[in-house]
C-alpha cells in the first residue's frame, strides 16, 4: 500500500529497465507506482510491502506481459516518431506501425491501410489495463489521425481500422464525437453490401478474376455493424451482419470445419462461383489465420445474437484446429495447416498472429460453451507459450510485442516478422484472461 499520494497507477512485472543498456533481471518482480507530485512541495510517502501478496503477484502472467508491453510500446512510439521525422512526414500522413521491413527497419503505413487501427487499439488496451493517462492521451492522438477513413467506401476493413481505434475509444471513453464517427463508418461499410448475394464485398482488386469476392476475414468487421444498431436503433446494420454471417457459414466451410479463404459470388445470380485462396498454400488448404478469423467471428456473432448456430460453428472450427495433426505442440500454428513441408521436415514459418487471435476467441468462447473449461485451458496454454517463447523484450523489434507472424507467404510478404495485429489480439487475450480468470 502507498499513503500520501493521489491518483496512483500501478505497474507490476519483471525487472525491465526503461533504458536499453540495462539488462533484464530474470526471476525478479518489480512493483512500480506512479503519481504526479506537487511542484516545489514537500510530500511524505509511506510504502508498505506485503511479502505474502507479492509472492502471488509474482506469478501473474498478465501483469508480467503488460509490464513488458509498457516498455515495448514506449519504444514503438519513440521509433515511429523518428521514422516520421527522417521521412519528413506527419502523424496524419504516416500514423501507424505495421511490421518490420526486410532490413529490420520499422514500417509505418497510411491511415487507409487495413492495419492502421491496430496500433491505436494497442494504446487503448494499455490504458484499459494500466489506467495511466499517458496511454489514453497517446491513444486519442493516434486514433484522431484515422478520422478521415469514416467515409472510405473502398474497403471492407473498416471494422479493423475504425473499430479497433475509435471503437475501443468509445468503449473506454464514450463521446458523441466518437459515436458519430463510428456510425458514419458503419454506413460506409454497409454501402458494400449486396442484398442479392447477402454479403459485404471484400476486395475490389483482381476484377478479371473475381466478380464479388468475400473473404473469411470479413467476419471480423461485423462487430461494428452490430454495435451500430445498438447505438442508432437502426436494425439495418444488424440484418446485414446476420445475413453476411449466414452466407459465410453456408458457403465458406468444409465438412471438417475448416474454411476456404475466398468465396467469389456471381452478382447476377447471388450464387457462389469460385472457392479459392489468396494467402493460403492452396485453394483446398486451411490457411491458419483464416481459421482464427472464423473462430473469433462466429464467437462474436453468438455474443451479439444468441443464435446457437453460431456457437456450434465456433465450436466446430475449434475442433478442427485442435484435432489437427499438424498443430505444433506449443499450439502456435504453422502459417497453413496443409503446407506439405510440415511433414517433409522443411522449415515452415509460424503465425503468432493466428495464435493470438485464437487465444482471444477461446477466452470468450469459454464463457458460452458447455466445453468452456477446455477452451479456457487451451487459451491459457497458447497465451503462456506466446509470452514465454515469442515475446520481444528490452526494446527489440522497434517495440513490437510478438515475433514470428506471417502475413502472406505465397506473395513472400511479411514472413516470420512481427505484425501489429498479432500484438493487438495478444493484448486483448491478456485482458480477457484477466476478466474471465478462474
Amino acid at each position: 500500500t502507498v499513503e500520501g499520494l493521489d491518483g496512483l497507477t500501478w505497474d507490476i512485472g519483471p525487472a525491465v529497465s526503461l533504458f536499453s543498456f540495462d539488462p533484464e533481471i530474470p526471476g525478479i518482480t518489480m512493483v512500480r507506482f506512479h503519481s504526479d507530485l506537487k511542484r516545489s512541495a514537500t510530500q511524505k510517502v509511506k510504502v508498505t510491502l506485503s511479502p505474502e501478496r507479492l509472492s502471488k503477484v509474482k506469478d501473474s502472467l498478465v501483469a508480467e506481459a503488460f509490464a513488458v508491453a509498457d516498455n515495448q510500446l514506449r519504444t514503438a512510439l519513440e521509433d515511429a516518431d523518428a521514422v516520421r521525422e527522417a521521412k519528413g512526414k506527419t502523424l496524419a500522413e504516416l500514423p501507424s506501425p505495421r511490421t518490420l521491413q526486410q532490413d529490420g527497419s520499422l514500417s509505418l503505413v497510411r491511415a487507409s491501410d487495413w492495419c492502421s487501427g491496430f496500433f491505436p487499439g494497442n494504446l487503448w488496451l494499455m490504458y484499459e489495463y494500466s489506467g495511466d493517462p499517458f496511454w489514453k492521451e497517446k491513444a486519442k492522438e493516434y486514433t484522431a489521425a484515422l478520422e478521415g477513413q469514416k467515409r472510405n467506401k473502398g474497403t471492407h476493413d473498416l471494422g479493423f481500422m475504425m473499430g479497433c481505434s475509435f471503437g475501443q475509444g468509445q468503449r473506454l471513453e464514450p463521446s458523441e464525437t466518437y459515436k458519430d464517427i463510428l456510425l458514419e463508418t458503419a454506413r460506409s461499410l454497409a454501402s458494400r453490401y449486396n442484398s442479392r448475394i447477402g454479403c459485404i464485398r471484400s476486395w475490389d482488386f483482381n476484377a478479371d478474376r473475381w466478380k464479388f469476392p468475400v473473404i473469411i476475414d470479413n467476419m471480423m468487421n461485423l462487430e461494428l455493424l452490430f454495435w451500430a444498431t445498438k447505438a442508432s436503433g437502426d436494425s439495418t446494420y444488424y440484418r446485414i451482419a446476420v445475413s453476411h454471417a449466414d452466407k459465410t457459414m453456408g458457403n465458406h466451410f468444409r465438412e471438417d470445419g475448416s474454411s476456404w479463404h475466398v468465396v467469389d459470388y456471381d452478382p447476377a445470380t447471388g450464387q457462389a462461383r469460385l472457392k479459392q485462396t489468396h494467402q493460403g498454400f492452396a485453394d483446398g488448404s486451411a490457411w491458419a489465420r483464416g481459421q482464427a478469423w472464423g473462430l473469433y467471428g462466429f464467437t462474436m456473432c453468438y455474443r451479439e445474437t444468441g443464435d446457437l448456430r453460431y456457437l456450434k460453428q465456433a465450436e466446430k472450427i475449434a475442433s478442427f484446429i485442435f484435432s489437427n495433426p499438424n498443430l505444433p505442440e506449443d499450439k502456435v500454428p504453422y502459417w497453413d495447416y496443409d503446407d506439405p513441408a510440415i511433414s517433409g521436415g522443411g522449415s515452415v514459418p509460424r503465425d503468432a498472429s493466428a495464435a493470438a487471435i485464437t487465444a482471444s476467441a477461446l477466452y470468450e468462447l469459454s464463457q458460452y460453451s458447455t466445453d468452456g473449461e477446455r477452451y479456457f485451458t487451451l487459451a491459457e496454454e497458447i497465451l503462456r507459450n506466446l509470452k514465454e517463447s515469442y515475446s520481444l523484450t528490452g526494446g527489440a523489434g522497434h517495440g513490437f510485442l510478438l515475433r514470428s507472424s506471417t502475413g502472406s507467404k505465397p506473395q513472400d510478404i511479411e514472413v516470420d516478422v512481427p505484425l501489429v495485429y498479432a500484438d493487438y489480439y495478444y493484448l486483448e487475450a491478456l485482458l480477457r484472461r484477466e476478466r474471465y480468470g478462474r
